[in-house]
């Protein structure tokens, strides 16, 4: 009989287990589902898919309680600003950025397709275009502001706004550079931004405070044709090679500053030679007996906020394209490299910049811990309002995660984007109730 009796004892407090163990995990389960359920949109340039999108980013704001409107500055680039009004609207408010674009994927070199959103039971891993880059923090600020309402009954202090923009993968220039440029942005009073970063591969999280800037440079040589078997001088294809010599040295003294640790990568000015087009053509490729009379090259060149974009112009006009060489060049600028007020486009990230204290304390309240500040090597969103003097840090909570945006394969675990959401949190909860000594 005892016997009996401890045997439904044990099988109760199986049953028990099992509830509250599933109850647990569907719990869990719930932001994850929704995270999969985001990731499967296809928002790939050319042809990036927004309206669905939006429409699933405005049933998650309705269902707890966010205001939202989509403004359109271009036909078809829609722009979500989703709304969670302070108790004191006064204050300058706090925007969470995030792009609902992201780069195209080759499905035939990824292990699953790229938007299916593959759950890896064994791993936890999220396979899917865009689960780093970064539809990861979208979902991540709306699931730490569902708990801070729905379970933590918090209320800010400060307006929280969350925009999810177009085209940020191609400039942004229909993005966000039309909205900062727009009465709605000056109507929002901001005063910090945290927009996208990048994964970290150890135990400390990335924080980035500036960008570098684009430049997309094109130097054109000119020359008389003549015979391949000429010897003669300043022709198009010899004063083009003078230049890429000239350029590759000085891409070489930057590089040997990184490769001897004085400097990161984005830390200097990177030059990289990206097309060459030059030759005249023929029925089976070129003429080989014929020097072209034109050629011309292509470079993506990268500007750290620390350099002098005067310096570089003059360097490009007197060494890499002199027109004394028959030479001439265009610079596309892709993006400000200065902000209004003339300054390097930086924002500090020291205690003379309140928002970064407040910001690093809520990072490690949640049992977060930076890495030194970083300027990120390419570029993102956070430059147009760094541009309007308004401070910005990219920052996605990644830790222990290998950096795969723009590769095949890219995933993100599971429990990664969990502990992003409590570290969201805890920055959302701190930003939004900080206000500054008066006096």
């Amino acid at each position: 009989m005892a016997a009996g009796r401890h045997m439904l004892l044990m099988l109760a407090a199986a049953i028990l287990f099992s509830f509250t163990s599933s109850g647990k995990s569907h719990e869990e389960r719930e932001p994850i589902t929704r995270f999969k359920q985001y990731l499967r949109f296809n928002t790939a340039h050319p042809n990036p898919n927004y309206t669905a999108p939006v429409s699933f980013l405005i049933s998650q704001a309705q269902s707890i309680g966010l205001q939202f409107k989509t403004l359109e500055f271009v036909p078809n680039k829609p722009i979500l600003l989703l709304t969670w009004p302070g108790s004191d609207p006064s204050l300058p408010s706090i925007l969470l950025n995030s792009h609902l674009d992201s780069v195209p994927a080759e499905p035939d070199k990824w292990s699953h397709p790229p938007f299916s959103a593959f759950h890896s039971p064994e791993t936890g891993q999220i396979f899917a275009r865009g689960s780093q880059d970064d539809k990861c923090i979208a979902i991540q600020y709306l699931e730490a502001i569902r708990n801070l309402i729905l379970v933590k009954n918090f209320k800010p202090i400060r307006t929280v706004h969350v925009s999810c923009v177009p085209d940020e993968e191609i400039g942004g220039f229909d993005g966000m550079a039309k909205f900062v440029e727009s009465n709605e942005f000056r109507e929002l009073n901001v005063g910090f931004v945290m927009d996208e970063g990048q994964a970290s591969t150890n135990d400390d999280f990335r924080v980035f405070y500036a960008d570098r800037s684009p430049w997309h440079l094109i130097i054109r040589a000119k020359g008389a044709p003549g015979h391949g078997s000429r010897m003669f001088d300043n022709g198009a294809m010899e004063n083009l090679m003078k230049s890429v010599e000239m350029i590759t040295k000085f891409r070489e003294s930057q590089f040997d500053v990184v490769k001897a640790g004085r400097a990161a990568n984005s830390e200097v000015i990177s030059v990289n030679p990206v097309y060459l087009k030059a030759g005249i053509p023929s029925p089976t490729g070129f003429v080989m007996n014929m020097q072209p009379s034109e050629a011309k090259a292509g470079f993506d060149v990268r500007l750290p906020p620390t350099a002098d974009p005067d310096l570089i112009r003059r360097r490009i006009a007197e060494e890499w394209a002199p027109a004394i060489r028959n030479m001439s060049y265009e610079i596309i600028e892709k993006g400000p490299i200065r902000d209004y007020k003339g300054r390097p486009l930086m924002t500090l990230t020291d205690d003379s910049n309140p928002w970064w204290s407040v910001f690093k304390q809520a990072v490690t309240s949640a049992g977060g811990k930076l890495g030194k500040p970083e300027i990120l090597a390419s570029t993102t969103d956070a430059r147009y309002m760094r541009q309007l003097g308004i401070p910005a840090l990219g920052f996605s909570p990644m830790a222990n995660t290998p950096i795969l945006l723009h590769d095949h394969n890219e995933f993100l675990k599971d429990t990664v984007f969990l502990k992003g959401v409590e570290v969201y949190e805890s920055v959302i909860s701190s930003l939004s109730s900080f206000v500054e000594p008066s006096g």
